[in-house]
């Protein structure tokens, strides 16, 4: 059984690192709560964009394959996913649940993939389980810019292009609440304006009502192909840049579930300890009177 001076030490240390995992609960909290504002705030912005670039690719003398990223190719040769971890850990499960989520899509695909990773974590990982990571993004700040995430998608963009790959997934963890999110891969290019149900980041635009909006024609100066060469590349920017606030919404929601329960956990362990340490005091003080008591004992008897 420890002493008292031991379990005095160790409740101690238990108590200090239950105020940093404190702390941490409380910083990720509120960057949970920034981040997912700034995904709420461009939501408006997505589906006004997805429902233009609908209505560009429905216009008359606009071609089936209006743009290169709108165009499917006939057989798919190589992939491309965009995985989306954190840099740091002390996350919980969060980003281990990722990774594993991206392996059992990768393994339904019988062709070579790319792996472009941001975040550290999920490179780290993918690299030693022997995945070809061909970029990694590991210092985009917290509350990014679209300038932050443009080299990402202008990278993909550049390879489907190029045709070094014929299709590009996103993987990300989709913020529900602050308690909640779900690992999520989902379809960025080719972008397929008629049918955004799989596409990335698609639960931004599921409320936008296109009833009608493919037949409304409207004279677009200098014209609705000129403008598709505008459009379509913003917009595959935007599903990028959502992609990276859900990330980070919920690495900082799994963050703040983590240290909680670490901090709730060190208060019960403390509250273990403490009536250890009450025990060894009242056995060592018991002990201390009978050591008293058999001596009384013995000078009597002598």
């Amino acid at each position: 059984m420890a002493t008292e001076r031991e379990l005095s030490k160790r409740i101690k240390s238990i108590k200090n690192i239950s105020q940093v995992t404190s702390a941490l609960a409380a910083v990720s909290a509120s960057k949970a709560n920034k981040a997912q504002r700034q995904v709420e705030a461009t939501r408006d912005y997505a589906g006004k964009a997805f429902e233009i670039l609908n209505n560009l690719a429905s216009q008359p003398g606009v071609s089936e394959n209006g743009h290169p990223l709108l165009t499917a190719r006939p057989e798919i040769k190589k992939i491309s996913l965009i995985l989306m971890t954190g840099n740091r850990g002390l996350a919980g499960a969060y980003n281990s649940n990722m990774v594993a989520y991206a392996e059992r899509f990768l393994a339904a695909w019988d062709v070579p993939v790319d792996v472009i990773a941001v975040g550290r974590k999920g490179r780290d990982l993918m690299i030693r389980r022997g995945y070809n990571v061909v970029a990694s993004f590991d210092s985009i700040p917290d509350s990014p810019s679209i300038l932050d995430v443009t080299p990402i998608s202008q990278l993909v963009t550049d390879d489907f292009l190029a045709g070094k790959v014929d299709q590009v997934f996103v993987a990300y963890t989709d913020f529900i609440n602050l308690i909640a999110r779900r690992p999520s891969i989902k379809q960025l290019l080719p972008l397929k304006p008629t049918d955004f149900s799989d596409m990335a980041v698609a639960e931004y635009v599921s409320d936008v009502d296109l009833t009608g909006v493919s037949d409304r024609i409207y004279g677009y100066e200098p014209g609705p192909e000129a403008l598709l060469n505008t459009v379509v590349p913003r917009f595959t920017d935007l599903q990028v840049y959502q992609s990276v606030l859900e990330s980070q919404a919920s690495e900082h929601s799994a963050r703040y579930v983590a240290m909680n329960n670490a901090t709730d956990n060190a208060a019960e362990l403390v509250e273990i300890l403490t009536l250890e340490r009450n025990k060894a005091r009242q056995s060592s003080i018991t002990s201390e009177i009978l050591d008293i008591v058999g001596g009384a004992e013995a000078l009597a008897q002598g």
